[in-house]
């Protein structure tokens, strides 16, 4: 046999088997597409509203809009739930309800979390039967789900009432019950998760502690309220969100390859429930990849203004439809624009008298921002703003109460970076720390009482068409304003240490 023979066999050989592999690759991604769609429960789109809140426009042709998803957690025993969460099968309930807007830019993100007992209006919902009801004001937030009594809730009641309420267009609504809460947490090899003090009540046992959670042990942190914390739900939803964070870092430090994702992917569409719109798993991926940008600095949750009111909760005005909106504008917390931009546009008004335009490497300088007072959400505020001029590497220090004067310390190679700094906290004071490895900025009494700047968002007037309960004829939101004091007590950024602000005591 010539060698030219033998290399023409060699590549038919080498050709066969690169189309074999193909094939095989292909032929398993389609069979792991037909399971995970297989998986997938979703909700009949008939019982979403009507009459809705519009749909945001693109600024241009072509470009992004923001996106707001509503995360649910179901309660329910049924569907082998029982076996995780204790208790009888019956009607399902949610007490976890988070809204996650998505900016335009999908580089930034909050999540909202609307506490269960908050009393609201429930609109005209279907029940299982066809019919619908009438419009009942003042209930509890989680009744919207039990509407219809359905062993698996009634996503769409509670799609339809948190549009009510804030005035957002919900674009896709995901429903995830105890085994979801468990098989994903498994999937990324546990979540790391703070035990304020060891539990043991209702059937749930954890140690006090930073942790490794997974499976039962995921579930019951997630779902605990007696004997952990404040006992509160509120003090609940801060450890649900811190949750998220860990889990969302966990995703992102292994990386949005297949060996991460195929198994979350799994795990997740055996217990969801979503609307028809992520109702295959190309859509899901699809959605996954276009939020695989944002960094977890850039995920802010908010527990949506709130005081009790007897037993039940009300939410604070105007700092409740503020937040509304901020979001509806798509603005950040402080009031300002992403505008599709891929970063924060700052206003005017936000950078008046706030120094020079920063450099690459000011705006990419280390900034640690610590509460030095130990009211909720300071921190957040004080990093909101430090983003809003546009640094970017920002991230909150722990706790450090009893100081009256804002501290600003620095390395003085970084005293180019202080000084843009200190122009954004009025007498703030300035403190060379040789060998320091950042600039930390310790917020002090003053920053509170500084009303310009957490305080200056005026009360918002509700979007054109919107169906929110917002205050009627209320001044429209001023850009580069600052955090209304009750969002920004409400408020943890998802890089906060998991051990910090799990009460709200």
């Amino acid at each position: 046999m010539s060698s030219s023979t033998r290399r023409r066999r060699y590549l038919r050989t080498a050709i066969g088997l690169a189309a074999v592999l193909v094939l095989s690759v292909v032929g398993a991604g389609a069979w792991f597409y037909h399971r995970l769609d297989s998986n997938i429960t979703t909700f009949d789109a008939g019982g979403v509203a009507t009459e809705r809140p519009p749909a945001p426009v693109p600024a241009t042709p072509g470009a992004s809009v923001p996106v707001n998803v509503l995360l649910l957690g179901s309660d329910t025993r049924d569907d082998g739930n029982k076996s995780l969460g204790g208790g009888d099968e019956g009607v399902g309930h949610s007490d976890t309800a988070i809204v996650l807007h998505i900016y335009a830019d999908h580089k930034h993100a909050v999540g909202v979390s609307i506490p269960r007992d908050t009393l609201v209006t429930i609109p005209s919902c279907r029940l299982p039967s066809g019919a619908w009801t009438t419009a009942r004001n003042d209930q509890m937030f989680n009744a919207a789900f039990s509407v219809g009594d359905d062993p698996k809730g009634n996503p769409a009641c509670t799609q339809n009432t948190v549009e009510k309420l804030t005035g957002l267009r919900i674009d896709h609504t995901v429903v995830v019950d105890f085994k979801g809460a468990a098989a994903m947490a498994d999937a990324v090899g546990g979540v790391d998760a703070c035990v304020p003090n060891d539990v043991n009540e209702y059937g749930i046992h954890l140690k006090k502690g930073l942790q490794k959670l997974s499976g039962q042990s995921a579930v019951d942190y997630l779902r605990a309220r007696h004997g952990i914390g404040d006992n509160s739900d509120v003090g609940r939803m801060k450890r649900q969100q811190a949750f998220l964070s860990s889990m969302i870092k966990k995703v992102q430090g292994q990386g949005f390859s297949l060996p991460t994702l195929l198994p979350l992917a799994d795990a997740a569409t055996k217990s969801l429930t979503v609307d028809e719109g992520l109702g295959t798993a190309m859509k899901l991926v699809d959605f996954a990849r276009s939020v695989q940008d944002i960094k977890l600095s850039d995920v802010t949750f908010v527990t949506a203004p709130w005081r009790f009111a007897g037993e039940r909760i009300r939410l604070v005005q105007p700092d409740a439809d503020t937040l509304w909106t901020l979001l509806r504008e798509d603005r950040t917390l402080d009031g300002q624009s992403t505008a599709g931009t891929g970063q924060v546009t700052a206003s005017p008004t936000a950078t008046a008298g706030a120094g020079t335009p920063l450099t690459p490497e000011q705006a990419a300088a280390p900034i640690t921002v610590v509460n030095g007072v130990g009211s909720a959400g300071l921190a957040g505020s004080g990093a909101e703003t430090l983003k809003a001029r546009g640094f970017r590497n920002v991230t909150l220090g722990t706790n450090d109460p009893g100081h009256q004067v804002t501290r600003i310390g620095y390395d003085p190679a970084l005293k180019a970076t202080a000084d843009q700094v200190v122009a954004l906290f009025p007498g703030a004071k300035a403190v060379e720390e040789p060998g320091s490895e950042a600039v930390t900025v310790t917020l002090g009494a003053d920053y509170r009482a500084a009303g310009t700047r957490i305080d200056a968002v005026s009360s918002p007037s509700p979007a054109p068409g919107a169906t929110a309960g917002a205050t009627p004829g209320a001044a429209p939101v001023t850009p580069g304003g600052g955090i209304p004091t009750g969002i920004a007590e409400n408020t943890r950024n998802a890089d906060t240490d998991p051990c910090a602000n799990l009460t709200f005591g």
